[in-house]
């Protein structure tokens, strides 16, 4: 058998199957037939993913023309999905189920078997105790964890002396601190709603439920940092120990008087306020406020200054206070009206004077079964307040001496 050669003798030309150009054109044109293949096969994968998908969105479209359930709205919103849920039927699986995050979302409370309303009905809540007419919106209001708020007041002065060059320097007196301990009392609210209005889904049970708390725990509130006896409630300022400001001593508030029983004096009928504000120490007249009711006030915006000009200001823009003499006027209705030895105006530096003390949280306990068929929730909120400085408030007394 004859062994081809794969050169071409001398003079002769190389068969064209045999040569490096003609293979290397076979092998690109079966490189171009195969991903021609290739990408055809791709192309028709592509389509049928995108047919599937077609039919998938068909799907859905019938499926979602069905009419949107509640739960798809309250979706973003667990904590208060599982409270209404507790507050409409009793169903606390929910509440139990919450994963808790942090201090703030926590909701169960083991010893007395109620729950921690939601974060968004405790915030409405405490924004409606703060812009109402009470002492709170002037106080000191510090939030705490135990069952009382201690305040450490240093109201003595320390001594001192000239000393010499060549002189022994002799010991002086040391300064006196006070513990002034407010303890914290339990405020309570019972409202109720027949069961029927609470199965009713158009009824906004959140909003409702702040609003009652809200309600009566401002009322209570206000009455107590003003009146109150100290016994299972805060300490009011006007119950403290009353002196003239001319021989008043740390323990007592002091008052001026106006001269006159039950009114401010005929003859020069300003004067009376003007004393008020300077009995005040000058370190806390930059902070402080008055203090009276409606009526007062009605009163006192009738006075003038001997050059006739009021002394009462309405506030220049939305939400400011009015003034008198230039400082702020707080309008609370549960100062005692005009009236013979009524000490119906006060005026202080409240920051320093007035310190509130509550804990943060708010319990709701829903009873179903006390009062059928309607069921009651029981809210309760512990707060407590005192005086924290004596010498920062003054009153003034629609009296002789």
């Amino acid at each position: 058998m004859t062994t081809p050669e794969p050169k071409a003798r001398a003079g002769e030309a190389a068969p064209d199957a045999a040569t490096p150009a003609r293979e290397l054109k076979s092998a690109m044109a079966g490189f171009v037939t195969d991903f021609k293949d290739f990408t055809r096969d791709i192309h028709t994968k592509l389509k049928e993913q995108d047919d599937r998908m077609t039919k998938l969105d068909r799907k859905s479209m019938i499926a979602g023309a069905r009419p949107a359930l509640a739960g798809a709205v309250t979706e973003g919103a667990p904590h208060q999905k599982a409270f209404e849920a507790y507050l409409r039927s009793g169903d606390d699986d929910a509440l139990r189920g919450l994963e808790v995050e942090g201090k703030a979302m926590s909701t169960a409370v083991a010893a007395d078997g109620g729950y921690l309303v939601d974060p968004q009905t405790s915030a409405t809540v405490q924004s409606v105790l703060s812009s109402t007419a009470s002492l709170r919106a002037i106080a000191n209001v510090v939030n705490v964890e135990a069952t009382s708020y201690d305040v450490l007041i240093d109201h003595t002065e320390m001594g001192a002396g000239w000393a010499t060059e060549t002189d022994p320097t002799a010991e002086t007196g040391t300064p006196q601190i006070d513990r002034i301990t407010i303890p914290l009392h339990e405020l309570s609210a019972l409202p109720k709603a027949s069961q029927r209005l609470l199965d009713d889904s158009a009824f906004n049970i959140d909003e409702w439920l702040a609003q009652r708390i809200a309600d009566k725990f401002a009322r209570s509130e206000a009455a107590a940092f003003i009146n109150g006896d100290g016994i299972d409630k805060p300490t009011g300022f006007l119950t403290a120990p009353q002196v003239d400001n001319d021989v008043w001593v740390w323990g007592n508030l002091g008052y001026v008087v106006t001269g006159t029983s039950g009114d401010f004096d005929a003859t020069d009928p300003a004067d009376a306020i003007i004393d008020l504000v300077y009995a005040l120490g000058a370190e806390y007249r930059a902070g402080a406020s008055f203090v009276m009711n409606s009526k007062t006030a009605g009163a006192v915006r009738k006075l003038k200054d001997a050059d006739g000009r009021f002394l009462w200001s309405d506030g220049l823009t939305a939400g400011e206070p009015a003034r008198l003499l230039g400082y702020p006027v707080l309008v609370a209705e549960d100062m005692p009206d005009i009236a013979t030895d009524a000490t119906a105006i006060a005026f202080g530096d409240f920051g320093n004077g007035y310190t509130v003390a509550e804990r943060p949280d708010l319990r709701v306990l829903r009873d179903p079964f006390s009062a059928k068929p309607h069921v009651l929730f029981y809210a309760t909120k512990r707060v407590g307040g005192a005086i924290s400085d004596f010498a920062a408030i003054k009153l003034l007394k629609f009296g002789l001496s």
